[in-house]
């Protein structure tokens, strides 16, 4: 495992759409290793793939409860709304209150190709819909209320 450079807010790698992954071998599993240590040493609760210079449809998330992994997720129901302050790891020291869900609910793979599903409630909601905003190139700036 190891510690990947965060891309920040101007490099265009963060306002293109990601590829959808079909092989789940060892260097996905790799990526999302480095993904995973690269947002705790970062104080982050989620980190998108291209947010360390990889276009592919890739997430974790951790927002005190364990490791979230989603490869090539969707979210497939959302309910509720909720006004809170957001940040991101590519624009440090940055924040501004978006609107996002309440509840989401996200279907995707793990690094081996199982589907998961996961349901999610206010940080946990506003994690899933910001880092998959990333995987669209979409920066939470603009859904800035």
């Amino acid at each position: 495992m190891g510690i990947r450079n965060i891309i920040l807010e101007g490099d265009p790698v963060l306002y293109k759409k990601c590829r959808v992954v079909e092989k789940f071998d060892d260097r996905l599993s790799n990526l999302i290793d480095d993904m995973i240590e690269t947002m705790n040493k970062a104080g982050g609760v989620g980190l998108a793939a291209p947010q360390v210079g990889m276009l592919k449809r890739v997430v974790v998330i951790n927002v005190g409860d364990g490791n979230i992994e989603l490869v090539n997720p969707i979210i497939t129901d959302s309910s509720g709304e909720q006004r809170e302050e957001e940040g991101c790891l590519s624009c440090p020291g940055q924040y501004a209150t978006t609107i996002r869900p309440m509840f989401v609910t996200v279907e995707a793979f793990d690094r081996f190709g199982k589907k998961v599903k996961y349901t999610g409630k206010a940080l946990k909601a506003r994690a899933f819909c910001h880092e998959i905003d990333h995987l669209d190139g979409i920066l939470f700036k603009s859904r800035t209320v």
